[in-house]
């Protein structure tokens, strides 16, 4: 098996493999080649040989860790265009401008967006700070060091950039500052820091000229400002770069990219909600707005976490209890699966009734309603169970028991097992769901 011009075989010894019991250490090699195992496993491969194979069999985008603590994130190291061919590795981030006149009023608004969503938390991941002069550039990087974001350093001023550096290098931001006029001075400062290195360029011959010769230099911690001068040309830097790397091979654009939308779309809040969801899709690693509001984060998050989920494996809300409308001991009880489509459907059906109810969510494998009644997931006996685990009698006096129509068949099962609770069939459809609540109260 030859990966890049290198024979596996003739780099493993034939001996007895520790790893795989192969004379031959074929198991090994195909694991290597499918990516399931690094080489580096092998207690047989010399240094050199571990150095070639791992370079050979490295993604052809390299994988890049940013920031550090709650805000440490990994970038990069993807390996298809598309996600239906395999699940991609890595989320990309959303950030938001600052700058030295408006930290004081921002902040504070960034802070608001902060929630959880199927287990995820939601909120502003990255500060894109913007650079001024140096003075006022260095008391902007204190006010927003210590906020648990990462911090990017839009400075092209070598001067203030390694200052800035020596007051939250600790934090690992991004210095996003190398051109091709001025990249030499700004690898050495990165270098020196330890911190991923931001390259940009007139345009992308130029910037592919540019991450050559920084890696010329020796250092290969680079993110690739995508951006350009129009919206046009944002999308089409975006897509060359990552299909140069993926599809032709071309390690030099093999980097994860910055798309700062706020600067293609100026002033115009909904044409950049707009951009950054186009570039969730093709393929901003970092998208920059100029503000981030609820409205903006609802649709930006959700199409993000649909997009960076494991298409094989369907998204699922955790079991429990949870209260609409206020609902307290005395409210209603309804039920329905873990599938995260059909609980924020269902759940916003029910929120809309405005009738308080408790949401009763049992583990259903996370499958839709008629998927996981058949497969046994949602049954009467799953619903007793997880009525006895959670100890649902003791905390709530409601016993009457919604189910969704579509599970009709279990009404007659679940009065056996359930003594004492009165079952009540729900609508067929969510839709249908407003009026039948307000008309059960």
């Amino acid at each position: 098996m030859a990966l890049k011009g290198i024979d596996i075989f003739k780099l493993t010894p034939k001996t007895n493999c520790k790893e795989c019991g192969n004379p031959t250490c074929m198991a090994f090699a195909m694991k290597v080649a499918q990516g399931s195992v690094t080489i580096d496993k092998c207690p047989h491969m010399s240094a050199e040989a571990i150095a070639k194979l791992s370079e050979a069999t490295a993604p052809p985008m390299k994988a890049v860790k940013v920031g550090a603590g709650e805000s440490e994130f990994s970038l990069g190291g993807e390996t298809v265009l598309f996600r239906h061919d395999k699940t991609f590795v890595s989320h990309n981030l959303f950030g938001v401008n600052v700058c030295s006149g408006c930290a004081d009023s921002k902040l504070p608004e960034i802070e608001k967006i902060d929630y959880e969503r199927i287990g995820e938390r939601m909120r502003v991941d990255a500060l894109n700070l913007k650079f001024s002069d140096k003075d006022s550039y260095l008391d902007l990087v204190k006010k927003t060091m210590g906020k648990g974001r990462l911090l990017i350093l839009d400075c092209k001023d070598a001067d203030a950039a390694k200052a800035a550096l020596d007051l939250c290098k600790a934090e690992k931001p991004i210095l996003n500052g190398a051109t091709p006029d001025n990249y030499k001075e700004m690898t050495e400062i990165a270098k020196a820091a330890g911190v991923v290195l931001g390259v940009s360029a007139p345009d992308i011959d130029a910037l592919h000229n540019t991450v050559e010769a920084i890696e010329g230099l020796g250092y290969k911690e680079l993110i690739l400002d995508v951006t350009g001068g129009s919206i046009k040309e944002a999308y089409a830097n975006a897509i060359q770069v990552r299909r140069a790397a993926l599809k032709g091979g071309d390690r030099t654009f093999g980097y994860p990219s910055i798309v700062n939308v706020a600067k293609v779309a100026e002033g115009d809040t909904a044409l950049q909600t707009a951009l950054a969801s186009m570039f969730v899709i093709k393929y901003g690693s970092i998208i920059i707005l100029d503000s981030m509001t609820y409205a903006q984060a609802l649709p930006l998050y959700g199409l993000r976490q649909n997009i960076f989920t494991n298409p094989q494996k369907p998204m699922k809300v955790e079991p429990g209890i949870y209260p609409l409308n206020g609902a307290d001991e005395n409210s209603v009880c309804a039920t329905t699966v873990d599938f995260a489509l059909t609980y924020f459907v269902v759940s916003g059906e029910l929120e809309r009734s405005g009738v308080p109810c408790n949401f009763l969510i049992s583990d259903a494998g996370g499958y839709s309603v008629l998927t996981a009644w058949a497969a046994g997931k949602f049954s009467a006996g799953s619903i007793s169970k997880f009525i006895k685990e959670y100890d649902i009698e003791s905390k709530i006096k409601s016993r009457t028991l919604i189910i969704p129509g579509k599970a009709a068949v279990l009404k007659g099962e679940l009065e056996e097992k359930l003594p004492g609770w009165t079952i009540v069939v729900a609508p067929n459809d969510a839709t249908g769901l407003v009026k039948f609540m307000k008309d059960y109260k």
